[in-house]
């Protein structure tokens, strides 16, 4: 379901269909991304050595988007600004397609 401000919800799920956390977005993969950065993050982009499923069903549907996750650690940019933390968790999603409940 849309909200106001034209974001919608997606609830993580987990292997035995229990769901806990909610993730906002304007679409699937921003939603995906948000949860993707809560993994376990490998030490840089060329160390990630494997993917979690994550299974994002959107509030008020059947629909279940799953996503290939994973994330890694990042030192903050040179033009940063000063609140930045100096190591950042980057992430990335890859669709894998979308099932819907019975």
């Amino acid at each position: 379901m849309v909200r106001q401000d034209g974001k919608r919800n997606f609830v993580l799920r987990d292997e035995n269909g229990d769901e806990d956390s909610v993730f906002s977005g304007s679409t699937p993969r921003q939603a995906a991304l948000k949860a993707a950065r809560r993994l376990s993050p490998a030490p840089s982009e060329e160390e990630i050595d494997g993917h979690a499923e994550l299974c994002l069903r959107e509030k008020g549907t059947d629909k279940v988007h799953i996503y290939h996750g994973w994330a890694w650690k990042e030192e903050k940019p040179s033009d940063g600004p000063e609140w930045m933390p100096e190591v950042l968790t980057r992430a990335n999603v890859s669709k894998q397609g979308i099932e819907h409940l019975d």
